[in-house]
């Protein structure tokens, strides 16, 4: 059966539309033009909502301002908290990644919203005599302002989620920290022996490097609160009533509960990226840095039987084809991949930030698609990674001792009772025969008592190691 249609128009010409659907003909133009990544603006209901914010608080900035009239500005705030609620996001089908700097995205809104808000009004759809996409919807607004401002908000919001699935990992962490405080183990630098150190201190630092990058993280969301909404099309307020950019601000404010402020120079916050450059950066910081622990793990975990093996990760699947018996450190694996993505989505912001030119970076859609998918991938990645992996993980006490005492490394400590040139002798028989620093020291040179070894090498003093002459 045939759809029934409505009839829309543009300066291009006229389009039949399903009259079921809320968009309209501008959207219908980019679903046509556009179709690169796949992945549709409704697989982010986040922004869809904080499209709902800008244009609702648009509309009571405009009808306070008298530039709309009530019962349009009640329609369109009616239509806006429906988006706002969660409501309509299968009706936002452009791509993420599209020409024109997000018109098609900000037209999107505006349409849906119209329409909404016509049906609100007892009219049918299309009927925009009665209100406008941009007559109305759009009003005191340019894509350049109402696009990056709700751009803003999405990711200040999606940051809240990042942050909180990152402060768990890192109490997690801590909290292993604390259950492996009395387990010893060989620290080790550049994959070779070091000295010993516990278990506990090892993933308490691991805690303690990720709750730095929470901290880093809220710093750099503070600078998403600042916002050009005012500005128009390149900062000068064209077509926008006086006192609108300082209302439409503290609205966006109020409707929120987010401290946005107005940017104090209109031009500058129309063509700058910087936010999102920083942002960008330090989720590719946090990104190597959870990399660098996974990899830690793998290592720590590897073998079991010709590996470290000083910890147990939870066996979650069958690791081989081939191999009967193997598990592979699956999760540690596929939150690294993820940090490849992240590091990788990092360069492409840089370009995109550094190709703007003169009043406008036309390149923010797929600045975007880059921040939306890291910020979502890492909050997934944490998630896991803490659920499937580090809430699980043992400890193999009794290897990990074994490992410290069969250890060159430990005669590190003997350095201020020994000197460094007997120590290096001492180490060179040891590696050389296979016997034990214990053997050599205490056995057959006597170098030191059996108590002074007992003092020396105590779980204690290997773990915080006080100074011995």
């Amino acid at each position: 059966m045939k759809p029934v249609c409505r009839t829309e128009h543009d300066f291009l010409g006229e389009r039949e539309i399903d009259n079921s659907v809320y968009y309209g003909i501008q959207t219908l133009r980019a679903i046509e033009n556009f179709y690169i990544t796949g992945t549709p603006v409704s697989q982010e209901p986040v922004f869809i909502k904080a499209l709902g914010y800008v244009k609702k608080a648009a509309a009571m900035a405009n009808m306070e301002l008298g530039v709309l009239q009530p019962d349009i500005a009640a329609a369109i705030m009616k239509a806006s908290d429906r988006l706002i609620a969660g409501e309509f996001t299968d009706q936002f089908p452009t791509d993420m990644i599209q020409g024109g700097a997000g018109t098609s995205v900000n037209m999107n809104a505006n349409e849906v919203i119209a329409n909404i808000g016509l049906e609100y009004m007892g009219h049918e759809k299309g009927a925009y005599t009665y209100l406008h996409p941009n007559n109305h919807v759009n009003c005191s607004q340019s894509t350049n302002d109402a696009y990056p401002t709700a751009f803003r908000i999405a990711l200040y919001l999606k940051v809240n989620d990042l942050l909180i699935a990152l402060d768990k990992l890192q109490q997690s962490f801590a909290r292993k920290g604390k259950e492996f405080a009395g387990v010893l183990k060989m620290g080790r630098t550049q994959l070779q022996d070091a000295v010993p150190m516990s278990l506990g201190d090892e993933f308490h630092a691991f805690s303690t490097t990720l709750k730095e990058d929470v901290q880093r993280l809220r710093e750099v969301q503070a600078l998403l609160t600042e916002v050009n909404m005012g500005a128009t099309a390149i900062g000068t307020a064209i077509n926008a009533p006086a006192g609108y950019p300082e209302l439409v601000t503290q609205y966006l404010g109020q409707i929120t509960g987010m401290p946005i402020v107005l940017a104090s120079d209109l031009i500058e916050a129309t063509s700058d990226t910087g936010a999102y450059v920083l942002l960008s950066g330090m989720l590719k910081r946090t990104a190597i840095k959870i990399s660098k622990i996974c990899n830690d793990l793998r290592l720590l975990s590897s073998g079991p039987r010709v590996g470290l093996n000083e910890i147990n990760l939870p066996q979650l699947q069958p690791g081989s084809s081939i191999m009967p018996g193997k598990v592979n450190p699956v999760i540690p694996e596929v939150v690294n991949q993820t940090a490849y993505y992240v590091i990788g989505n990092d360069l492409t912001i840089t370009m995109a930030a550094e190709a703007g030119q003169l009043q406008l970076n036309v390149m923010e859609p797929v600045i975007a698609y880059s921040l939306f998918s890291m910020i979502t991938y890492l909050q997934r990645a944490f998630d896991t990674l803490r659920l499937k992996c580090v809430d699980g993980i043992t400890a193999n006490e009794a290897a990990s001792k074994a490992m410290v005492m069969n250890s060159i490394g430990i005669v590190t400590a003997l350095n201020p009772l020994l000197g460094y040139e007997t120590c290096a002798t001492i180490a060179r028989e040891a590696l050389s025969t296979g016997k034990s620093i214990h053997q050599i020291v205490v056995t057959e040179k006597g170098y030191i008592t059996e108590e002074q070894w007992n003092e020396i090498y105590s779980f204690e003093n290997m773990i915080h190691p006080q100074y011995i002459n």
